[in-house]
């Protein structure tokens, strides 16, 4: 067994990247999605692939939509939700921000659960884990009883106060709801998000217990149709921290599923910015439905807690900082009340699909992009797939006869307001988190991203971009990159003044045991890295600083005083100042454990001797108007070729669209590298 696939279900298609390890060769192709059966769009895609020996498949890694569309969807399971006495309410109460602050018809978002499924228990543990009143068995089986004549029931979130600091009693409540339950699924905070702040912690265990009936569903579902199809390779599902877990461990921690398909393009492009030497990236995958953009920041994704499902329904397990606009090729071009043009997020999706695939009427920007020449109809997919011009122009002609316009001003239109909804993604991660565009290079991928590369650097004043090897199946390509991931974390408040470093290194070691403990147990047995954490502020601040340590740090020989120092100088670093008289506070540990596999070795590219020869030459659309442009084919690309703009490099699932004014290198590794030609 020499080969592993990537898969990646998105919204328009189900990418395929097989690498084989033998002879350093990967293939990759596309199949149409089905949104509802996804499983149906990867078997069909497995069915394609040219290996005629499904046994010579080492491990297949899947980036998967099912928990992400089962929450915005809101077709996960009817839960009961079980808190201390007194609490039910918080889920409902909420923050007391408003997402519209002058609209006084806006209500908050509803929570995962029905107040009539919400329960009490008359216990009780204080904000130091001191048990204030005990748990009352009985009580505990008798709600079991009440839940077992609720047929509509299907899981059980458990959240009670304090739990993070002492667990004994939601660990007790989960012990006898098993017993009294057994085919109910149970998910307590403990377990999901030991974390402070309790609306945050109900919130990301209910989406747990939300979600456990679903994927367990989708995850044995798709066990059993691999195994079918010949398929039996050992598979693994991407977390959104960017990690891989087992179906099964999948199944028992779904939340961790929440963002699963888009990491896959940031692992990906942190690998290509080690290769590369590019230290700054921000990357943009633009795919049929969605837009996804993000930041490789010294070579290094960045993580965070504060991701939600909808806004003010957080779900604070750790994940890739991603953001996510609905920009897609498929996004829909119409009119709004005031006659003015919009763009997206209604998407034609798979199915109808732009109107240029045969099906749809309304126009989309793959339909713009068709009639702007800037995509070949006869070249699609390879050939795969011949686009309908007419139909496309057609769909586009609807839109341009209400604005007055003839169909090659509002085509160009149509891709440049959607351009300046990816700058507002684009701006979002960049300016808004204070770092300088000048600094970065874009790196586009998904089907659709390249495209729109070179208008999208002109707009946000980025230097540089690139357009990495296949980059219609980035993200799939990810999957074959990653490594499996746990992170635990844990709030324990320790200060400076009063610091116990006995207990700091006790905490740190339990959560270290848990991570590795979770690898081993989904089979992951090579070497462990182990990254550990701490989040500090201020005492008195509302927000934390991460600050890394080593398992030195918290040692008994350690000299404490280094840590406070680290944390003024970072404090210092970020913000501008830091408060040395100031108490230090320790807030949450965190440990993050990678199983160190190995990854893919990628070859370089032959070396150019002389200038690449074009396949052809067609009328493009452009900003500063139509021109008659040379097209390569990628294929016959090598490394240090320069070709310049306005150019098109087209391959078998994207386009590489470049400007006026704009030059493309090709690497050592067959990347596309873009920069503006200077004077």
């Amino acid at each position: 067994m020499s080969h592993a696939l990537g898969i990646d279900v998105g919204g328009t298609f189900t990418d395929f990247v097989a690498y084989d390890r033998v002879n350093k060769k990967v293939e990759v192709w596309k199949e149409l999605s089905t949104p509802t059966d996804p499983v149906v769009g990867i078997i069909g895609g497995l069915g394609r692939y040219k290996s005629s020996d499904a046994a010579a498949v080492e491990h297949i890694r899947l980036g998967t939509t099912v928990a992400t569309n089962a929450i915005l969807e809101r077709k996960g399971a009817t839960v009961a939700y079980v808190t201390t006495k007194g609490f039910k309410d918080v889920i409902f109460v909420q923050r007391g921000n408003r997402k519209y602050h002058y609209d006084a018809s806006w209500v908050k978002p509803n929570p995962l659960a029905k107040r009539r499924h919400c329960f009490e228990l008359d216990e009780r543990i204080d904000a130091y884990g001191n048990v204030l009143k005990a748990l009352d068995e009985a009580e505990v089986r008798a709600l079991g009883e009440q839940l077992k004549a609720m047929p509509e029931i299907q899981a059980v979130a458990v959240c009670t106060l304090f739990s993070y600091l002492n667990p004994a009693h939601e660990l007790r409540i989960k012990e006898i709801l098993t017993e009294v339950l057994p085919d109910l699924p149970i998910s307590i905070s403990y377990e999901v998000l030991p974390k402070w702040k309790e609306y945050e912690r109900a919130s990301t265990v209910l989406a747990d217990a939300y979600l456990k009936p679903v994927v367990s569903r989708q995850m044995g579902s798709m066990r059993k149709r691999l195994d079918e199809a010949g398929f039996q390779a050992p598979t693994v599902v991407i977390k959104s921290n960017g990690g891989e877990m087992t179906l099964d461990a999948a199944a028992e921690a779904p939340v961790n599923l929440v963002v699963s398909g888009p990491t896959g393009g940031v692992i990906a492009s942190r690998h290509m910015a080690k290769l590369t030497g590019i230290d700054h990236l921000v990357t943009l995958d633009m795919g049929g439905t969605s837009t996804d953009v993000s930041v490789i920041l010294d070579g290094q994704e960045r993580f965070t807690t504060a991701f939600e499902i909808e806004w003010g329904v957080p779900i604070q397990i750790p994940i890739i900082d991603i953001r996510t606009i609905g920009a897609g090729g498929g996004s829909i071009a119409w009119i709004d009340k005031g006659g003015m043009l919009r763009v997206g997020p209604q998407s034609a999706g798979a199915n109808p699909g732009p109107a240029c695939y045969g099906k749809g009427e309304l126009p989309t920007v793959t339909d713009a992009n068709v009639l702007l020449g800037r995509i070949d109809p006869d070249n699609f997919l390879g050939g795969r797939m011949r686009l309908d011009v007419e139909r496309a122009r057609k769909a586009v002609a609807s839109v341009a006869e209400a604005l007055g316009q003839d169909v090659d001003e509002t085509a160009l239109a149509i891709v440049r307001i959607a351009n300046n909804n990816m700058v507002g993604a684009l701006r979002s991660v960049l300016i808004e988190g204070g770092l300088d565009p000048r600094d970065f290079t874009l790196s586009t991928f998904g089907g659709a991203g390249p495209l729109h590369v070179g208008e999208l650097m002109v707009e946000m004043g980025i230097p540089k971009g690139i357009v990495p090897n296949h980059p219609g199946q980035f993200s799939a390509y990810g999957f074959i990159l990653t490594q499996a991931r746990v992170d635990r974390q844990r709030t324990a408040q320790l200060t400076s003044n009063r610091f116990d470093k006995a207990r700091a290194a006790a905490i740190m070691q339990s959560l270290v045991d848990e991570a590795k403990a979770q690898l081993t147990d989904q089979g992951f047995t090579d070497e462990i890295k182990l990254i550990r954490a701490l989040e500090m502020r201020y005492l008195g601040q509302n927000y934390e600083l991460e600050l890394t340590v080593d398992e030195s740090t918290l040692s008994p020989e350690a000299d404490i005083e280094q840590l406070w120092e680290a944390f003024h100088a970072a404090h210092k670093a970020r913000f501008g100042f830091n408060t040395r008289g100031d108490i230090i506070e320790i807030v949450n540990f965190a440990v993050t454990a990678i199983s160190d596999s190995a990854v893919p070795e990628i070859p370089k590219l032959e070396k150019a001797t002389g200038a690449p020869e074009p396949v052809g030459r067609r009328s493009v659309g452009y900003a500063q108007g139509r021109f008659e442009v040379d097209v390569h084919d990628r294929d016959r690309l090598l490394a240090g070729h320069v070709l310049e703009g306005p150019v098109i490099v087209e391959e078998a699932a994207s386009v590489t669209v470049v400007c006026p004014g704009q030059r493309l290198t090709v690497d050592d590794y067959g990347h596309l590298l873009i920069d503006t030609i200077q004077g």
